[in-house]
């Protein structure tokens, strides 16, 4: 189910705080919707005050309870706003309606700097809010840098492998930006090859690596040695900021280390080239990030309880009950 009487053919007018990344675009809630996550059903909410208005994305979780429309590729979930406008009054017009359907909202992940706006707006008409971080976001900050100061600054180690094996011509590296259908089987069956678990949707995958190549914003690396694809990388680049979606390499390549050279390719196009200020790495705290990145930031999980609604009162008598029993610890 859709929307509580907005029109979605604004949804492009529709820009998130800060910048616009590939997540806050209605494609992509379309994309996951078709492919089967909002099972339960979707909810557009909306809000305004004066000329502010919000959207969010939200599915049905279960009776009563609504999430963010996100599954295991989002990097993000957040308000999506229309420029101008008192954001804050339109935000707590959003979650005002939405007391009159939901007992319970959950909203993960959450950038950080983006909740107290979310936190504030929600208790303001009457939600009892539990926030805390929950999960690990690297992302790199260039301001002023360009690549080679950015470079100079990263890990010994890390630019002396790029050195020596670079110099050793054993790998090829392949930058695409469009899609390509032999590229992305390439993708696959590195992919299938690497240590990494089996692909959660290989179908939603592809077809958002499609529509990043029509919008023109897809990034797509491919490392050889000899014939054989041996890493393979899917970044797409907007509003200043690369996003770094999926990255693999065949195990028994690692000696010639062709997925660290494709990723160094590939943050030599993206700041060169494409001029992003800005590489976001997604959600983890996988150690290898750090030697890419320079900023590390917690995402914050979110759930917000109507007690209006007697069906809130279990599942907020837990999650409160939980935090208080680590504190006492």
């Amino acid at each position: 189910m859709q929307g509580n009487g907005e029109d979605r053919d604004n949804d492009d007018a529709v820009r998130a705080a800060e910048f616009a990344s590939p997540f806050d675009r209605p494609e992509w809630f379309d994309l996951l919707e078709a492919h089967g996550f909002a099972a339960g059903g979707r909810f557009d909410a909306g809000g305004s005050a004066g000329a502010a208005t919000v959207r969010l994305p939200l599915r049905i979780e279960a009776p009563g309870h609504l999430a963010g429309l996100t599954n295991w590729y989002s990097f993000a979930i957040r308000p999506l706003w229309s420029p101008g406008g008192d954001r804050g009054a339109a935000l707590a017009d959003l979650f005002r309606a939405l007391r009159a359907r939901a007992a319970r909202l959950s909203l993960y992940p959450v950038r950080d700097g983006e909740q107290d706006e979310i936190i504030a707006a929600l208790r303001a008409v009457g939600w009892r809010v539990k926030a805390a971080p929950a999960g690990d976001r690297h992302w790199l900050d260039l301001g002023d840098m360009g690549h080679d100061a950015w470079w100079a600054g990263r890990p010994g180690a890390l630019r002396s492998t790029v050195q020596r094996k670079a110099k050793k011509g054993i790998v090829a590296i392949e930058i695409l930006t469009a899609f390509d259908a032999a590229a992305w089987a390439a993708y696959e069956a590195v992919y299938a090859a690497s240590w990494k678990p089996e692909e959660g949707d290989p179908a939603l995958l592809r077809a958002f690596a499609e529509m990043e190549g029509t919008r023109g914003t897809l990034r797509m690396g491919i490392a050889r040695i000899g014939e054989a694809a041996v890493a393979a990388q899917f970044w797409t680049v907007e509003d200043g900021t690369a996003f770094i979606h999926k990255l693999a390499h065949v195990e028994d390549s690692l000696k010639a280390s062709p997925g660290t050279l494709l990723s160094a390719a590939l943050f030599r196009h993206v700041i060169e080239i494409d001029g992003v200020k800005r590489v976001d790495f997604g959600t983890g705290d996988d150690a290898y990030k750090r030697d890419w990145m320079n900023r590390h930031d917690p995402l914050w999980r979110i759930e917000a309880f109507n007690l209006s609604r007697a069906t809130a009162w279990e599942p907020a008598l837990k999650a409160f009950a939980r935090s208080l029993l680590r504190k006492d610890k």
